[in-house]
């Protein structure tokens, strides 16, 4: 079918469509990401505190640009490298990055594969300094160090890729921890496929207890995992360093013997009603044969309706609280997996196509800062009515904001679509990033 200026559509012979419409985007609301990012100093901090090992002595696309071109592709749902080559003109994201055009697709490749070990570290120094304008605003009260793992599906030879029997499929098998409050991705580390849980995990955490004890000594440390945490070298890690731990340990012979009297509760309690939920709280001490020393376990004993089989749930913990407290208090670590999923679904985390280890690693730090980027914008800065909202919405929501572009002789002004149901919201988040007043170093 041959271009035509106007296409009338079959469906209404009075409708009729062209793209001669001017300067347009669909991504107005990322000047309000940008407008968060030049408020907490963000591109300052990323312009002097980034750089790859170049030996070029000159680029039209410095390495900071591409940088941020990448995190604002990843806002906006642009997850494929080519999406760069289909960008490259887009009036916001120029206006954004105050280029003409965009890095192309084979710019951005040889940007990630200039990445290595020095870059790595960069990133990891960039969320510190990050977290620290962050917190200058708004404290927390505790920080609460979610541990975990997931898979990265991989396809083809990828370096490190392996088959995880967890998963029962190819991939990448990194480390995660995020603050079970706030939802902040505090570190990411990408490890071989068959890796199990706790590989490397104390060297994986003492950074970050590092950089909280020093930064941050008057905000207590929290610390929950899965039973594939169960490593004394990790307990004895967080006893060391001051941080309250509860960590799920594997049910075994030994641990329902010692909580026999706890079970006797239950059975007398279920004696008139064998129908009903019951449940009975205890605790006792507990050395395994790998412990230099006895810890406390608490446990919960369940009896779920309508059946007789007894429920069992061990947790190894240096916290005063009650038992029952403890159990709830780790039971709450579900929400580390909406985190993940948010972190994968919403900002494309598998997106480690690479076929080295170490680009791969250096890419899954970018999404890493991406999200976090937008999980303190959400917190600081969105709207009150969006703040609990994923970034899905939030992108059909604020993000994904038409908008025409009209240039005179000293402004660019973009004229946002006037029909838009959130233009309330727009301002409000906008305000709300003009009265932010964060401490830079």
């Amino acid at each position: 079918m041959p271009i035509l200026k106007d296409t009338t559509l079959e469906s209404n012979k009075y409708l009729k469509i062209n793209f001669d419409g001017g300067d347009l985007s669909s991504d107005a609301g990322l000047l309000l990401i940008k407008e968060f990012a030049c408020k907490l100093g963000f591109v300052k901090l990323l312009k002097s505190e980034f750089k790859t090992n170049d030996t070029a002595s000159f680029r039209y696309h410095k390495d900071d640009e591409n940088l941020w071109q990448v995190i604002y592709q990843i806002l906006g749902a642009y997850f494929e490298d080519d999406c760069a080559d289909e960008l490259t003109k887009d009036p916001i994201l120029t206006a954004i990055l105050v280029k003409k055009a965009l890095a192309s697709q084979p710019t951005l490749s040889r940007f990630f594969n200039r990445m290595d070990e020095d870059s790595l570290n960069q990133f990891y120094t960039l969320m510190r300094r990050f977290r620290k304008v962050v917190y200058s605003i708004k404290k927390p009260e505790i920080i609460l160090l979610d541990l975990d793992s997931t898979l990265l599906n991989t396809y083809g030879h990828q370096e490190g890729e392996g088959f995880n029997f967890h998963y029962q499929n190819h991939g990448y098998h990194p480390l995660v921890c995020y603050d079970g409050i706030t939802g902040d991705l505090l570190k990411i580390e990408l490890r071989d496929g068959t890796d199990y849980s706790s590989t490397g995990v104390m060297d994986f955490l003492q950074p970050l207890l590092d950089e909280f004890g020093d930064d941050y000594p008057d905000i207590p440390l929290l610390l929950r995992g899965d039973s594939g945490f169960t490593k004394p070298e990790l307990y004895h890690q967080c006893e060391t360093n001051g941080v309250s731990y509860a960590i799920r340990l594997k049910e075994n012979g030994i641990l329902r013997n010692l909580a026999s009297d706890i079970e006797e509760q239950l059975t007398e309690q279920t004696k008139k009603d064998m129908v009903s939920y019951a449940v009975c709280y205890g605790e006792f001490m507990y050395q395994a044969g790998s412990w230099d020393y006895p810890r406390r376990v608490v446990c919960k004993i369940e009896k779920p309706t309508e059946q007789i089989v007894h429920m069992y749930t061990f947790i190894v913990t240096n916290m005063d609280s009650e038992p029952e407290q403890v159990i709830r208090f780790y039971c709450k670590r579900g929400t580390m997996e909406n985190f993940i999923k948010e972190s994968k679904n919403g900002f494309d985390f598998a997106a480690v196509s690479s076929s080295s280890k170490i680009v791969n690693a250096n890419r899954l730090q970018i999404h890493a800062l991406a999200y976090n980027i937008f999980n303190w914008f959400k917190r600081l800065a969105l709207s009150a009515k969006m703040r609990r909202q994923q970034i899905d919405t939030i992108r059909l929501k604020l993000l994904k904001i038409a908008a025409k572009v009209v240039r005179s002789a000293r402004y660019i002004t973009f004229k946002l679509c006037s029909s838009c149901p959130y233009k309330d919201e727009f301002y409000e988040t906008l305000e709300n990033i003009r009265g932010l007043q964060p401490k830079r170093e």
